[in-house]
């Protein structure tokens, strides 16, 4: 009886620390995300492309620029991906795309890229992080004015119809 007495003494003590350690954990994030970037300039980014360059969001200054975070095993970037291919070509000249690799390997950012074939630049970045921009997972994609001003953000996989929208507030 006595022993019975103690385990579940035991067990009970077990169960407060771990709710008072989840309520803790829910009050004090390791991360706190953010503050918006919309209205604010593009955080810096540079990637290394797949086919070996160094590109920067900074190098598209004076242009309007789509950044698209995405990685391979993200099934909703796969279906995003046809959407934002189209437009690339659509637009070429007008408007520059950019895709930004996260949280992946290179043999698989390697072998996504070799099935979808984007026509920009891809690869993961070599300065800044995708957590400066809000990221918490892709696929997430900001729309940033020829000033370098971040106008707007859509969270989720982009469709021609709605990616058209957000390019419209670009002017191009």
């Amino acid at each position: 009886m006595r022993l019975s007495f103690v385990g579940w003494g035991f067990g009970g003590a077990a169960a407060a620390l771990l709710f008072g350690a989840l309520g803790w954990g829910l009050l004090h994030p390791a991360q706190a995300p953010p503050a918006s970037i919309i209205g604010k300039a593009a955080p810096d980014l540079t990637i290394v492309s797949l086919d070996g360059r160094r590109v920067s969001v900074a190098d598209f200054r004076g242009a309007p620029l789509v950044v698209n975070f995405w990685a391979s095993w993200c099934v909703p970037c796969r279906r995003e991906a046809q959407a934002l291919n189209s437009a690339a070509k659509k637009y070429a000249g007008r408007v520059q795309f950019l895709g930004v690799d996260i949280q992946d390997t290179d043999a698989a950012a390697r072998a996504y890229q070799a099935e979808i074939q984007s026509p920009y630049p891809v690869g993961p970045t070599v300065e800044g992080t995708y957590r400066q921009w809000g990221v918490s997972a892709p696929p997430e994609t900001f729309f940033v004015d020829p000033q370098g001003i971040v106008v707007s953000r859509y969270v989720g996989p982009l469709s021609e119809k709605v990616l058209e929208v957000y390019l419209s507030q670009l002017g191009p």
